[in-house]
């Protein structure tokens, strides 16, 4: 016997390795460095780390990894942002049954979402665990840094500001579960809907709000922050709000993207229940002062997505 009989091609690995240092050239060792950034008096390092979850099915369904990887950074990256961090860089974990081409496209994937972040991919692992695995699955890692008296921890928030929130890209990476359940029972087709060049609606790549969260940093004051994963926005947005006050959301101040409309009644799903498993249309939430709300979201439309004011802080 040899490892390749079990199941575990060690030159096909070396040979992703091999391609990788094309691209990567710092690729390679047994752990990746970072040169910590100057400048700061007292900086707190905000580390995360998250998957695609069971998204990962649709582009097995596609044939389709290329934006996989897109969405594994933006998991991670838009989680740490919240308290005002600056992503540094990114690892990933990948694991599989048997390496093939779909690796390349996943690692295509990680590094544009690194580029669209503006951080550096500086290491990972991948694992080919032959036929005790169950196919493929994804972890990343990141790590940012901010300024201690700078973190935002929403304890500046109050009664009477406003609640905006940034438009999705559809789905993200969340509710996965319950689209491979329909999927199975015929109620949906992974081909429901088209965005851009033939791309499958269900495989649209999570929004990466990396480049404007820090825009919106540096000019305006910023009392909260959410990234609207796993449990919509009844779940995340009040991990941002402080003990005593409360987050009131108008569902009727923004339009329901198609999709989410054709999940809804294809699976004859409560809209309660879809407000707890999907965004619903908004992907990252902000609760500035009312003052400024008109300015941020002139500014949020010139990076180019949508905004709403969709609610207020109540006690």
């Amino acid at each position: 016997m040899n490892y390749k009989d079990s199941g575990v091609d060690i030159e096909a690995g070396n040979a992703f390795v091999e391609r990788l240092k094309e691209k990567l050239p710092f690729i390679g060792g047994f752990g990746g460095m970072f040169s910590m950034p100057s400048g700061y008096e007292k900086p707190v390092l905000v580390s995360g780390t998250d998957g695609v979850g069971t998204k990962i099915n649709i582009s097995r369904i596609a044939n389709d990894y290329t934006t996989i990887g897109i969405d594994l950074v933006a998991m991670c990256v838009n989680d740490i942002i919240t308290c005002g961090a600056k992503p540094l860089y990114f690892l990933d974990y990948i694991s599989v049954k048997k390496l093939d081409d779909r690796l390349d496209e996943i690692m295509f994937g990680v590094m544009k979402g690194c580029q669209m972040a503006g951080i550096e991919l500086i290491g990972g692992e991948t694992a080919e665990h032959g036929r005790f695995s169950a196919d493929i699955d994804l972890a990343g890692f990141c790590t940012g840094i901010v300024e201690e008296n700078e973190i935002i921890d929403g304890k500046l928030i109050k009664e009477g500001d406003k609640i905006i929130g940034i438009e999705s890209s559809g789905l993200h990476s969340n509710g996965y579960s319950l689209i491979n359940d329909m999927l199975w029972r015929h109620k949906i087709t992974y081909k429901d809907g088209y965005i851009g060049k033939g791309t499958p609606e269900l495989l649209n790549p999570t929004n990466i709000y990396v480049k404007l969260v820090k825009d919106l940093l540096d000019e305006f004051p910023i009392l909260g922050m959410a990234h609207i994963t796993g449990g919509g926005i009844p779940e995340n947005l009040p991990r941002c709000i402080p003990n005593g006050l409360k987050a009131h959301v108008d569902y009727n101040s923004w339009s329901f993207p198609e999709l989410f409309r054709k999940i809804m009644l294809a699976g004859e799903i409560p809209e309660e229940e879809m407000k707890k498993v999907f965004n619903m249309g908004i992907g990252y939430c902000l609760v500035v002062p009312e003052e400024v709300v008109t300015d941020i979201q002139l500014r949020i439309y010139g990076h180019g997505y949508k905004s709403w004011t969709i609610g207020e802080i109540v006690v």
